[in-house]
């Protein structure tokens, strides 16, 4: 299997069951548009044999059966669905249009549920209330969803609030903690380990299995944070329980 390129994308074999369309390598906010346009098309005009459909920064990932893409013409399953993909972007790239809705999200910044927020502020060569003012102003929005079943992934953090992750990450960051590192933000949705600096926490819940959907936030989404009081997200926490 070799991949195929043509114009600004290209189609990758990762494995006997997946294909990868690649568009460029950047992260930017019209690619993921584009990114987002072709997986809703793929969703809604389903290929037979393709049994999942998963966007990420740049990419489209297409899980698929090679059984159900055989034929007897000499040409791989990849092959075929390859053919399939090229004659569809050939004509033309569906293209998302823009936000899918604004999801306000509360924070409640630095203190014990920020223990980064005062070492980003040095780093920045700011304070934390300024801090605290350029991340909620920023005009975020949801790249994608990986790492963790509804952890976000956040464009569009102001340019003076790049740091990078932190030299040695911790065994446990608490779901619901708001971070930062390079150019993204992003929301723990569950207790994991981590490596990103943590400035605020939200008192929201962003994956409850039960609900329908599971996931609080998706891609293509515009977040705005909220700063709140302790008081505030402690009253909120409660009433979430």
């Amino acid at each position: 299997m070799t991949a195929s390129t043509r114009g600004d994308w290209c189609l990758q074999p990762m494995g006997d069951r997946c294909l990868i369309i690649a568009f460029e390598s950047r992260i930017d906010p019209a690619i993921n548009e584009r990114v987002r346009g072709l997986a809703d098309y793929l969703l809604a005009h389903p290929i037979d044999g393709v049994v999942d459909v998963v966007p990420a920064f740049t990419t489209v990932a297409l899980h698929y059966r090679p059984e159900a893409l055989a034929g007897e013409d000499g040409q791989s399953p990849y092959q075929r669905l390859c053919a399939a993909l090229e004659e569809m972007l050939a004509r033309d790239t569906p293209r998302s249009s823009g936000s899918k809705r604004r999801v306000d999200v509360p924070v409640c910044y630095g203190g014990e549920l920020g223990p980064d927020l005062a070492e980003v502020a040095l780093a920045c060569r700011l304070t934390p209330q300024q801090v605290i003012d350029l991340h909620a102003a920023s005009p975020h929005r949801v790249y994608m969803l990986g790492f963790a079943p509804g952890f976000p992934y956040l464009g569009g953090l102001d340019p003076r609030l790049q740091v990078p992750r932190r030299a040695t990450p911790r065994t446990k960051v608490p779901a619901g903690s708001v971070a930062i590192a390079r150019d993204q933000s992003s929301i723990y949705s569950l207790e994991t380990p981590g490596g990103w600096n943590v400035i605020g926490r939200t008192p929201l819940r962003l994956f409850t299995p039960e609900a329908q959907p599971p996931c609080l936030l998706a891609a293509g989404d515009d977040v705005r944070f909220v700063p709140i009081t302790r008081e505030q997200y402690d009253a909120e926490y409660r009433g979430r329980s």
